[in-house]
């Protein structure tokens, strides 16, 4: 629509006659788009916050209570390492917490022993911490510690000899100080301030399953009304999943770890053992939705039939992703998830029944593989998922891309009962 080149107050008078503002339509559509980001950053924004409140209280508690005992009770007068060493390890070890905070505690405590040493062998500048992070590394690497022991260790360093202290003889303090630290992180996340690990995991997944259904609902509506536009915008927002995929796979690696190491959550451990072995069938089920969707394009574009029991088919798909959350974030056994994964496959049936293209063949396959998918994650062994599937497809023996005869109905195939 070309932009409305005349005068203001031409057009002002144009308004008053009647005739229309070329330029309104797109502003309206523009301020409405604005406004559509700002509500979904917002609540992406508070979703961050909700994410990390646990972690900000646990990380206050410690820092807190190291810097405590180190001051009051082992009588340090600059106790810097040990709510440095207790905020960084719960900082930086979510999901592996308990092998990250020995790693860091053995970083910090090399750091604090080099770095004392050469100090008191040199003297603090410039040139004396250039060579006590190169020491700080090259004996790390050599001891052959890992990468999170070598970075903790470089940066420590670089503490020792920046802060060099006033107060004489504090070596020891410091060295126990970054032990100390570590130990009230895992003391506050093991015993005193542990998360809820179903709810860590809940709004964890949360994020990852509405994408998927999301896009599957948008594919859906996209094959209806044979909007190439739609299904490729979906397309796109599906292939960025690796956030979400992440901060799923690392909530799962956290809680159960929760579970394993405080005691008050011992009792989650069977719950926890359906969001771990949901994490790879549910990334599986990520990936060949992808393929659905980017054959859905090429469906479009190739103008092939789009049978009404297709859309269908996909929407069944969207809403089992969304029964299979809720009833995971409940507790319950995940049978209506399982239920609507079969129905989207009996749609399935219905449709390549009734005719589709080479894209259609391909689409149908993979509502077929999601649903398999779907059903794993809910908690089926693979091979009964797998024959669950063929049963609820239905014998479809009609060649790929053979339409079928006028006036024949396909008999529809039945999903069986899930118990």
């Amino acid at each position: 629509m070309a932009r409305d080149k005349r005068p203001p107050l031409v057009r002002r008078t144009a308004l008053r006659e009647g005739l229309v503002d070329v330029d309104g339509a797109r502003i309206a559509e523009a301020t409405e788009e604005l406004r559509h980001r700002s509500r979904a950053n917002l609540h992406d924004r508070l979703h961050r916050v909700r994410m990390a409140g646990g972690l900000a209280l646990q990380a206050g508690l410690a820092a807190g209570l190291a810097y405590f005992i180190s001051h009051r009770l082992l009588g340090n007068p600059q106790p810097v390492f040990a709510p440095i060493s207790a905020v960084g390890t719960l900082a930086a070890s979510v999901g592996q917490r308990f092998r990250r905070t020995v790693e860091l505690i053995v970083g910090v405590g090399i750091g604090v022993a080099i770095g004392d040493f050469l100090i008191y062998l040199l003297g603090t500048g410039a040139w004396q911490l250039g060579l006590v992070v190169t020491v700080a590394i090259l004996l790390t690497i050599f001891a052959g510690a890992s990468v999170a022991i070598v970075i903790q260790a470089a940066a420590t360093a670089v503490l020792i000899v920046t802060l060099s202290p006033s107060t004489q003889n504090l070596e020891i303090p410091r060295f126990v100080d970054a032990f100390l630290g570590g130990g009230v992180a895992l003391l506050v996340t093991a015993v005193l301030l542990p998360l809820n690990p179903l709810r860590v995991i809940n709004r964890a997944a949360r994020p990852a399953l509405d994408l998927l259904a999301g896009q599957l609902d948008a594919t859906a509506e996209g094959l209806r009304n044979r909007d190439r536009a739609t299904v490729q915008q979906a397309l796109e927002r599906l292939r960025n999943n690796k956030e979400e995929l992440a901060t799923l796979g690392e909530a799962i690696e956290g809680a159960k770890e929760t579970a394993t190491l405080s005691p008050a959550r011992w009792h989650r451990r069977d719950e926890l053992t359906h969001y771990a072995e949901a994490a790879d069938p549910i990334d599986r089920a990520m990936r060949n939705s992808g393929t659905l969707v980017r054959r859905s394009v090429t469906l479009i574009e190739d103008e092939e039939p789009v049978p009404d029991t297709m859309p269908d088919a996909i929407k069944h798909l969207a809403e089992s992703v969304r029964l299979l959350k809720h009833e995971f974030a409940v507790g319950e056994e995940p049978e209506k998830a399982r239920e609507r994964s079969l129905r989207a496959v009996s749609e399935a049936g219905r449709a390549y029944g009734a005719g589709v293209g080479f894209s259609g063949s391909v689409v149908v396959a993979q509502i077929r593989t999601t649903a398999s998918d779907l059903l794993v994650a809910s908690g089926i062994e693979q091979e009964e998922a797998n024959r669950c599937i063929r049963t609820a497809f239905g014998e479809q023996e009609r060649p790929v891309g053979e339409t079928a005869e006028p006036g024949a109905t396909p008999k529809p195939p039945t999903a069986p009962p899930v118990g």
